[in-house]
């Protein structure tokens, strides 16, 4: 397909994607779904930044995730902050965050890194349930409605939170869209699929992962930012190990570098316990099991099985032309 219809097909799947809950039929329910997809989607492609194209698998992107949603609910609960200001303190302290975890995992690699950022998430989530200053195993609630008076925006529900998730799931594609476009994408890429040639290159491994951290965090801490005033309380709960797989598996389940790859992951995944569930245990174990299948016998993804097919496919169809062609009988010479 031609660039130049690169953007006018974007903005018609924009239009189409913002009503999407009318053409699915406008109840309550299915704009609850949108704005939990939205949100979840987000908060996935923080950690897709780092699994995909730094390779490595950190388990503590639900950490950013709660420190999105706390820094929300103390600065808006007690302070007053509207939604830009809390925001602005969730992008602030993601990255206080990402660089504290970015210098401490610098130097580790592979299995090391994710046990040590697997510590890390166990600690934030004892220290979540047992700091009574953030609520403790009670959380913190009465965070205000989604309000922004001086551009007369107010987001009771999620019918009026629709427009707002929305806008920041299509802000997180373009950004990162534009992310692998850059020279820090290609560069983490480097990183990941040759260390020693990024090394002779001039490029700075250590940097490199340092910098996709800080890049990756406020992605996932906006998402905890959302999160906060759709749920209107927040609470240790953000760090359970339930929104770490949800992540994990939307990341894999239809394949690694794909734009659109975990959006249309966490809408399966939401889609099946929203609207097909078989109660919360059994939805969790859906979800686990998931996973196991995607990275034991699925590493592409889904993506991966239907390209495998569509190969085998046209290697079938080849080897039967050229056996036709081998067998059909020449013509009698003249």
């Amino acid at each position: 397909m031609s660039s130049a219809w690169n953007w006018p097909l974007a903005a018609l799947l924009a239009v189409a994607g913002f009503f999407a809950p009318v053409l699915l039929g406008g109840s309550p329910a299915i704009y609850a779904a949108l704005v939990l997809i939205a949100i979840f989607a987000v908060m996935s492609y923080g950690l897709d930044s780092i699994v995909s194209d730094l390779g490595e698998v950190s388990l503590a992107h639900t950490v950013f995730f709660a420190v999105g949603a706390y820094v929300t609910a103390l600065l808006s609960v007690r302070l007053g902050l509207d939604p830009v200001g809390t925001l602005v303190g969730t992008i602030i302290a993601a990255l206080i965050a990402a660089g504290v975890l970015g210098l401490i995992t610098l130097r580790l690699r592979e299995f090391v890194f994710s046990l040590v950022t697997y510590a890390v998430a166990v600690v934030a989530l004892t220290v979540a349930a047992n700091w009574s200053f953030i609520g403790g195993s009670d959380g913190l609630r009465g965070i205000p409605a989604f309000e922004i008076g001086w551009l007369g925006i107010r987001a009771a529900g999620d019918v009026e939170l629709w427009p707002i998730a929305f806008v920041l799931l299509l802000a997180t594609l373009y950004v990162m869209r534009s992310f692998r476009r850059s020279r820090l994408g290609q560069a983490a890429i480097m990183v990941h699929l040759n260390p020693r040639l990024a090394t002779m290159s001039g490029i700075d491994p250590q940097r490199t992962r340092l910098q996709v951290f800080l890049f990756s965090a406020p992605i996932t801490a906006s998402a905890g930012w959302l999160y906060a005033y759709q749920r209107a309380y927040v609470s240790a709960d953000l760090l359970e190990t339930y929104f770490l797989i949800l992540m994990l598996t939307a990341v894999v389940i239809i394949g690694r570098r794909l734009l659109l790859g975990p959006l249309i992951g966490v809408a399966l995944i939401l889609a099946q316990e929203k609207f097909w569930s078989f109660g919360g245990y059994v939805d969790r174990i859906i979800l686990g099991s998931l996973l196991i299948l995607v990275l034991a016998y699925l590493p592409g993804g889904l993506f991966g099985l239907v390209q495998a097919l569509a190969e085998a496919r046209h290697r079938v169809r080849a080897r039967a032309g050229d056996t036709s062609s081998q067998t059909r009988p020449r013509k009698a010479d003249a």
